[in-house]
């Protein structure tokens, strides 16, 4: 590593070390949002049993694994994209982030399909307990996966124009972080959801 490199490393590091605990601390209260609704979830499932049994069979559980396999595969772009603008690789960083914004894309437009469905059915937020919470937890999900694509193509612009590099790629890490939760948000939900009554 050249002495200007050292020195841009050492100008940005402590703006990252504060960026990444303000993503972390950000992230503690969206675990508490999450957490207790999850809590809430758990709670009325133990208190109706039979209820929430009856109304889980009633979700699409091919379309859930769907979903559930296109965050993951969104979860492994985003990884390959910072993998790679550590390497100086800013073409496949602009790639694997847009390959991340279109598989978010995707799991919008499953969930989409799949909303439609329980609306032709009937089976609206206000159904019952069950339908109540799913609507509440999979919609908030769904509106931080939107929150997430609209970071990631900032990102993508920056990343365009740019402005990362080797040396300096502090938003584009916090980012993924912040995709990594919306994606482990929905690996809980959806065997919570979907697999156990």
């Amino acid at each position: 590593m050249t002495e200007t490199n050292h020195s841009t490393t050492e100008h940005h590091a402590p703006g990252m070390e504060a960026a990444k605990l303000g993503i972390w601390t950000f992230l503690a209260t969206e675990v508490l949002l999450f957490g207790g609704l999850f809590t809430a979830y758990t709670v009325f499932r133990i208190r109706y049993p039979e209820l929430f049994h009856a109304e889980h069979l009633k979700l699409n559980r091919v379309l859930g694994l769907v979903n559930t396999g296109i965050l993951i595969t969104s979860s492994l772009t985003m990884a390959l994209g910072i993998a790679a603008i550590r390497q100086g690789k800013q073409k496949l960083l602009q790639r694997c982030l847009l390959l991340t914004i279109l598989l978010a894309g995707c799991f919008l437009g499953v969930k989409y399909l799949e909303y439609s469905e329980k609306f032709h059915h009937g089976l609206r937020p206000g159904t019952n307990l069950f339908f109540a919470l799913y609507f509440m937890m999979t919609g908030l999900h769904g509106l931080h996966v939107i929150g997430g694509m609209a970071v990631l193509a900032a990102m993508l612009i920056m990343a365009r124009q740019g402005r990362f590099s080797e040396d300096y790629h502090t938003p584009v890490e916090i980012s993924g972080l912040y995709w990594h939760f919306v994606d482990l948000v929905w690996i809980y939900l959806f065997p919570l959801l979907y697999l156990t009554g």
